[in-house]
């Protein structure tokens, strides 16, 4: 257990790192500005919005240490022991890392197709434009249920503590960058877009259009999408309206309590 959370301080000064210098460079070089016409309304509806995004991120924070660590750890610890002496090395890891990939697409599709997780998932959706924070706006339900389930992924597949670090690490990283507000070129865009999840790919995921919202779920392989038929067609522009279909975005407590209020019959996942 030490040498597991060892790793993870290592893991998460990394991410701290790429998360800071993401969150420059979108505002350096952005792709898309908020649909504010005052300057100063702009400024203080974006100050707004990065609180409460920051502030998930803070209870998720706390919630790491107390749950999803030692939920990981102990599936890691005590996994079913049927993987051969041979099965090991560099090979291996690739291996594990497009598996836990695959297993997280289903996961992210799963959470827009059935309407429980939906109501914890769409406080997540809810962020009406996008950057870096809202990589790291997640109710802290999801955050657990994904922790519980992966847990069992980990367990069934004996998936080696090493593989599951490195692919959170990967994961983390993936998602601020294909969240982040960051002007890439068209081009070099278009290339990375090929193998990995970019701003354009998902973007177009957080567009404000139900048929949209549920299509483009890749995390950090772009393939998927393609492989399971779940790839938009729609184009990402500067003005992709960001969102959840005919809702609003909350205030923070309102968010957090958003998953456990009654919803309409009619409501869809």
């Amino acid at each position: 257990m030490d040498r597991f959370v060892g790793v993870l301080d290592e893991k998460t000064g990394i991410f701290l790192v790429f998360f800071a210098a993401i969150f420059i460079l979108e505002r350096l070089f952005p792709a898309a500005r908020p649909q504010v016409k005052a300057a100063l309304g702009r400024m203080i509806d974006q100050l707004r919005r990065l609180a409460k995004n920051l502030a998930f991120a803070g209870i998720n924070a706390v919630a790491s240490p107390l749950i999803v660590i030692p939920v990981s750890a102990a599936a890691a610890h005590w996994s079913l022991n049927w993987r051969p002496a041979w099965f090991a090395g560099g090979a291996v890891l690739v291996f594990d890392l497009v598996l836990l990939d695959m297993w997280i697409y289903w996961w992210h599709r799963a959470n827009h197709r059935l309407p429980f997780l939906w109501r914890f998932h769409e406080v997540h959706h809810l962020d009406q434009f996008l950057d870096s924070t809202s990589a790291v706006r997640f109710h802290v339900g999801e955050v657990v249920l994904s922790a519980l389930t992966r847990a069992g992924i980990i367990f069934l597949l004996a998936v080696p503590v090493t593989s599951v670090v490195v692919f959170e690490l990967l994961l983390l990283l993936a998602t601020v960058f294909h969240h982040s507000n960051l002007r890439l070129p068209s081009g070099f865009e278009r290339l990375l877009s090929a193998v990995i999840v970019t701003p354009s790919i998902h973007w177009v995921h957080h567009h404000a259009r139900r048929r949209d919202t549920d299509s483009n779920y890749s995390t950090i392989l772009s393939a998927w999408d393609h492989v399971f038929a779940s790839r938009s067609a729609t184009r990402r522009t500067p003005d992709l309206e960001i969102g959840v279909e005919r809702e609003h975005d909350r205030p923070f407590l309102a968010l957090l309590l958003r998953p456990f209020q009654q919803r309409s019959l009619g409501e869809s996942p």
